[in-house]
């Protein structure tokens, strides 16, 4: 015979919900002012010259690096782009 307390036990683990599915978190919507931003850091790593723009096939290329902070502010940069069109 099974004991039931035992199997609640396991169940019931912490940071899961009966369902056994883990708890959403919200979504903060600051994530902008909390973000780690090093202004001409993408810029001086692909080469380009201060004052001239960064192409989008720079920025397709880049996202592509091996390293993982490349990568971020890749995505960073076109986020920035896409929030200069639409507003």
């Amino acid at each position: 015979m099974v004991n039931r307390a035992s199997i609640k036990q396991q169940i019931m683990k912490p940071g899961l919900k009966r369902s056994g599915r883990l708890k959403k978190k919200k979504k903060d919507g600051k994530w902008i002012q909390k973000a780690n931003i090093k202004k001409g850091a993408l810029r001086k790593k692909l080469g380009v010259k201060k004052g001239k723009k960064i192409t989008m096939a720079q920025l397709n290329k880049a996202s592509k690096s091996r390293n993982p902070t490349t990568r971020k502010q890749v995505t960073l940069a076109r986020a920035f782009r896409n929030m200069k069109r639409r507003s």
